[in-house]
């Protein structure tokens, strides 16, 4: 395995609830190296972050360790097909709800 897949492995399952779902697939061509990443599912908020600024800095770093090797290197989170990523209103009604749940608890002796 090289550095840079090493690097990106090491790094995202240290942030993620399933590491042992982590995968990586490396591959070169005339771009330069692109290492596709593969997370459980559940785990796709964690590594993207608020805003993508998780995977930004992730990407950020394996550019530094691929020019060290004089390598152009490009991360790609796998998303499955048929895989849906909730509306952010879908998000924000889910969280209401669950606030409204958990408020309306009507305690009586």
């Amino acid at each position: 395995m090289e550095k840079d897949q090493a690097f990106v492995e090491q790094v995202v399952k240290a942030l993620v609830d399933h590491p042992e779902d982590v995968k990586t697939e490396r591959k070169i061509d005339e771009m330069g190296v692109l290492i596709t990443l593969h997370i459980n599912q559940q785990d796709m908020g964690q590594v993207i972050g608020r805003s993508g600024q998780t995977v930004r800095a992730i990407r950020t770093l394996l550019r530094v360790v691929g020019a060290k090797n004089n390598a152009r290197v490009n991360l790609k989170i796998y998303e499955p097909e048929g895989a849906q990523r909730p509306s952010r209103r879908q998000d924000k009604q889910e969280r209401e709800t669950a606030e409204a749940d958990t408020s309306a608890v009507d305690l009586q002796l």
